[in-house]
């Protein structure tokens, strides 16, 4: 009999290299305007990113184009976009955008990601050291699951029911079966207000799946939103040189704006 539960312990017991071991944190820089240089640092584990890996064939550890380039876009209208404003990140990542907002002068920045501990710790690790943060209130992390009720993020507000005045989504519409959580989060947390509207970037790195990625902006304009596309940036090379399809795609980060169609 003994032998009969070695072969059973054989057959259920996992190879020794079946769970891969964690990544470590990275960190990679930024160049403002300015020329001043800021540090991130990018969370090296997160069961989030087996979900990510699964859809975009890459883990979550990376400065992504379009949160590059949304930070670019927000530094050149300052001004006009950030300062005195009040901001939502969703799925901030390393939170460089709201970082920037922080940067330039904005009122409320509230920065938010999938509620896990690891991505928390490391985005309030980011605002810690780049904004060399000592509790002001001004800006605020949170984890937050898209679609779900965001008075928690909303209280950060000085008015809660007003909601904010511009919303940053950098590279998140390529999960296409949140489309309709993301849209609720955007109903639910954007000021009703003409001045009011939610950034919206993305590559599409699967340039197949292009279609796809679009159609979250059918889901917005149902939702009551006018979609308008604001920018369209060729980057020098794509991320990840090996990957199939359209290299121009890969290299191209689409900017569009979602505004309320009709204001109360």
């Amino acid at each position: 009999m003994a032998g009969e539960d070695d072969l059973l312990d054989s057959l259920f017991q996992e190879p020794e290299d079946f769970y891969q071991p964690e990544k470590p944190a990275t960190h990679v820089e930024y160049r403002l305007h300015s020329g001043d240089t800021i540090a991130l640092r990018l969370v090296g584990h997160s069961p989030l990113w087996r979900d990510a890996a699964l859809l975009t064939g890459r883990e979550g550890h990376y400065l992504w184009n379009a949160g590059k380039v949304i930070a670019d876009y927000l530094e050149q209208r300052g001004s006009e976009l950030v300062k005195g404003k009040t901001i939502l990140e969703l799925g901030a990542g390393a939170g460089l955008p709201s970082i920037v907002c922080a940067l330039k002068g904005a009122r409320k920045v509230v920065i938010t990601d999938y509620p896990d501990p690891d991505l928390i710790a490391n985005l309030r690790e980011n605002v810690r050291t780049v904004l060399a943060y000592n509790g002001d209130p001004s800006v605020t992390v949170e984890g937050y699951l898209w679609g779900s009720s965001p008075d928690k993020i909303l209280s950060h507000l000085d008015e809660p029911s007003a909601g904010f005045d511009m919303l940053i989504l950098a590279d998140l519409v390529f999960n296409h079966s949140e489309h309709s959580k993301l849209v609720a989060s955007v109903q639910k947390s954007l000021k009703k207000s003409v001045d009011a509207r939610a950034l919206v970037f993305f590559t599409p790195y699967r340039p197949w799946l292009l279609e796809k990625d679009l159609a979250f902006f059918e889901v917005a304009r149902k939702a009551g939103f006018s979609v308008e596309k604001t920018l369209e940036k060729v980057m020098d090379k794509v991320m990840f040189s090996e990957d199939p399809g359209d290299e121009l795609l890969r290299r191209t980060v689409f900017g569009y704006e979602l505004r309320w169609v009709e204001v109360s």
